[in-house]
């Protein structure tokens, strides 16, 4: 709830802002020059005004006053006021403070961190200029309330320095830019739990918590803290409304299990209807871990609770040492003055009295029935929890938050201009300071997420460097010890705070190598048709029925699947198109090569068969050459069979070039069964450029030796200069060169057999005769 307010021009450099409403919260309060502000548990139960819509509300009323929890109230002003008694520490300046109580109402704190923030004057008239109404704030003491209060805060610059909110959430200073505590954070208490359960050997434990930031981020740590070793055997949060039926649950759950550890992360408030339930319920036999809210309760460690929780092991934290501070607490003395009416409660509370001038309709009742407060109660008579100072463990931590601030102050009061910390090295005004004016006093700023802390040599654990988290690694929480790595898929983004998937990029038919490949390969299959066409047209000349036509038929079918098998190799890598890529380029080659090989055995047989007397032709006919053709094909057939039956090849994600990336490729599978079918296509290749290398001299009537000769000179040398190419190409440029590979192979066949056929049939056709071909004359014009 904010607080609404009003302008109304006074002069032309004047108005009043005049506050609508005001909260009515039990506080402390004494002026100063510099004002400090608290927020403080004092007492431990709210009285909520019931809402009719027709009316406006009432205000909270707190009720249930803890005497223990003044004394940690009492350690604020008791620094205070030792601090504007020392002549050294912000000489001439005096401090001032105002802290309220919260109720534990996440609500009530709220409105006393809005009161803080905003101020509490009717009527304000200094044109909005001056110090806010406080320049930091020591408190809240619970996780939740120090998250809610920290977001406001944190706009408008106020530091927050809690004494007892240890949920690690806070730490991160990304989110909690203006938030500061003086106890650690859970972080440590979890390591010690767990340190624990390893020296005892606990591995089947219990965790009750709170049912808020405190105890969720609890259980989280611990569960992941203990995971390698020991198991849990239940995870219960403990109701904040006293809700029986839920209490009993709980207590049940606790009593069936077989669980004999269980650790409890609660405040002592909410804890102790859940203890009063167990102790009743007889539930015993149990070792009880405490965490540090509610290790060093008074009242659950008493005699009626020792048979149930004693033996309990308790993380407290430090204990500190106040000198005066018990003396003072002796010297409180009862005021009228409404700010301090957290005093009056106090000592009515303290000596079961009321206030006559402190008493309303509601309490008249209980003074007639009791006795009235004098002020002249002897306090020092008393011995109570409230005068105990021999474990000073919370006042502690808000004696040192109190002293800290004193420092950061003082720090500015001494500052130098030409030496400061602000705009031109100049220097805060300490009777207009302003809250975001108070230095941070590091050695070296929190580790933003992304990075992580690097100790420096020979300097003290609070100086160190911030360095960037490697590539593929990250951190998340600020001042990270190390950096985690990403996992095996996913990669760290730029700002190193965050894994995120990996690229996947394989050739795809929408990048722009693709779509050139495509269209290349769209293209051979087109000329391959063409050329087809053309011979399918002109089959009964010579130029085509020389050397058998029909081995130039099946040569351009082959060339035309040759072009078309490229297009597997392109688009997101499946199963089908990983084997049919394989298959369809081993079968394709092979069909063509043998083609080749089986017309220059032609060529050499035309060519012995015009000596007298050799009739071999006749060896070696069509059905011969057909055959031939399909057994070259039928072994590769046969090779890409086993291979598939054997170890197919199949997709698969490698990262192993690329670290940022996921290459989607296709695995071969058999390295065995993939060399084979390449080492027969090098095989046929190899013996028809010898045999086409060795007819190379026939005389020129049978000059188709030359050009199969020329197009395997083609095709050896693409290949071999791919080899190379393949294994040093990254990623998706691998297929992109084996594909180049098998275009570039495909062309020169094509353009070295045909296109000479071609040139005399479109262009020449007076040469497509018999005669012509016969001549020599003929042949050379060609």
């Amino acid at each position: 709830m904010s607080l609404l307010l009003t302008a109304s021009t006074v002069a032309l450099e004047q108005f009043t802002c005049r506050a609508m409403e005001t909260f009515q919260l039990s506080s402390l309060h004494k002026s100063g020059d510099i004002m400090i502000g608290g927020i403080f548990e004092v007492s431990f139960r709210t009285v909520i005004q019931e809402l009719s819509f027709t009316s406006k509300p009432g205000q909270w009323v707190c009720e249930d006053f803890d005497i223990t929890l003044f004394q940690t109230a009492q350690a604020l002003v008791f620094a205070v006021e030792e601090i504007n008694n020392d002549t050294q520490l912000l000489p001439n300046v005096t401090l001032g403070y105002t802290l309220y109580d919260n109720c534990m109402r996440l609500p009530v704190a709220l409105r006393g961190a809005s009161a803080l923030t905003l101020g509490m004057k009717e009527d304000i008239t200094e044109n909005c200029k001056g110090p806010p109404p406080v320049l930091a704030i020591v408190g809240d003491p619970t996780s939740t309330h120090s998250i809610a209060i920290s977001r406001i805060l944190s706009l408008f610059r106020i530091p927050m320095v809690s004494y007892f909110a240890t949920c690690p959430c806070l730490s991160d200073k990304w989110e909690y830019p203006s938030f500061f505590r003086t106890i650690p954070s859970d972080t440590f208490q979890i390591k010690v739990i767990s340190a624990i359960f390893k020296h005892y050997g606990w591995t089947w434990v219990g965790i009750i918590a709170a049912d808020d930031d405190y105890g969720q981020s609890a259980i989280k740590a611990l569960s992941e803290e203990i995971k390698d070793f020991a198991c849990i055997a239940f995870s219960i949060t403990i109701p904040k409304i006293n809700d029986i039926d839920k209490v009993r649950h709980v207590t049940k759950i606790i009593k069936e299990s077989s669980a004999k550890v269980i650790v409890v992360f609660s405040p002592a408030p909410d804890f102790s209807t859940l203890a009063d339930e167990i102790n009743q319920q007889n539930i015993i036999g149990r070792q009880w871990i405490a965490s540090e809210s509610w290790s060093n309760s008074y009242d659950l460690f008493d005699k009626y609770n020792f048979s149930t929780f004693g033996g309990t092991l308790g993380i407290t934290i430090h204990n500190g040492e106040m000198p005066g501070f018990q003396s003072f607490l002796y010297e409180v003395q009862p005021t009228s003055d409404p700010k301090n009416n957290l005093i009056l409660q106090f000592w009515e509370t303290m000596f079961d009295c009321k206030f006559k001038e402190n008493t309303n309709e509601q309490n008249f009742t209980s003074l007639l029935e009791g006795k009235e407060c004098t002020g002249k109660e002897d306090i020092k008579g008393t011995k109570t929890a409230y005068t105990d100072v021999s474990k000073l463990r919370a006042c502690y931590n808000i004696y040192k938050a109190v002293y800290a601030i004193a420092h950061a102050l003082h720090n500015l009061l001494t500052c130098e201009n030409g030496n400061g910390p602000f705009v031109n090295k100049s220097c805060a005004d300490i009777t207009n300071m302003q809250p975001w004016q108070i230095p941070e006093s590091v050695c070296s700023k929190s580790c933003q997420p992304g990075t992580r802390k690097a100790t420096r040599e020979r300097e003290p654990v609070c100086c160190f460097d911030c360095v960037q988290c490697a590539a593929g690694e990250i951190s998340t929480q600020v001042d990270a010890v190390e950096c985690i790595k990403c996992p095996i898929e996913f990669w760290s983004n730029v700002g190193r705070n965050e894994c995120v998937p990996k690229e996947i990029e394989f050739l795809s038919f929408e990048d722009s190598m693709g779509i050139t490949l495509t269209a290349t390969a769209a293209s051979g299959v087109c000329l391959s048709v063409i050329v087809l066409s053309v011979f399918i047209h002109y089959r009964h000349t010579p130029v085509v029925k020389a050397n058998n036509s029909e081995l130039s038929f099946l040569l351009l079918v082959s060339l035309t699947l040759c072009f078309l098998c490229s297009l597997c190799f392109i688009g997101h890598p499946t199963e089908l198109t990983c084997k049919l890529r394989h298959i369809l380029f081993g079968i394709s080659f092979v069909l063509c090569i043998s083609c080749i090989l089986v017309k220059t055995i032609v060529v050499i047989m035309a060519f012995k068969a015009t000596l007298p007397g050799n009739n071999i032709m006749k060896w070696f006919g069509v059905i011969q050459q057909r055959s031939t053709v399909f057994f070259f094909t039928f072994i590769q057939g046969l090779i890409c069979i086993i291979w598939l039956t054997a170890s197919p090849p199949l997709p698969a994600k490698n990262i192993q070039y690329q670290n940022s990336k996921i290459i989607f490729e296709c695995d071969v599978g058999s390295v065995t069964g993939f060399s084979c079918l390449l080492g027969y296509i090098g095989l046929l290749t190899c013996i028809s450029f010898l045999l086409a290398f060795l007819a190379r001299n026939l005389p020129d009537t049978f000059n188709e030796a030359k050009f199969i000769t020329f197009s395997m000179l083609i095709f050896c040398a693409v290949w071999i200069t791919f080899i190379p190419a393949y294994i040093s190409s990254p990623g998706k440029y691998t297929v992109a060169v084996e594909i180049f590979a098998i275009l570039a192979s495909s062309f020169g066949l094509l353009f070295a057999i045909f296109a000479p056929k071609c040139f005399i049939i479109l262009i020449r056709p007076e040469l497509n005769t018999k005669k012509a071909l016969m001549g020599r004359d003929s042949e050379k014009q060609i």
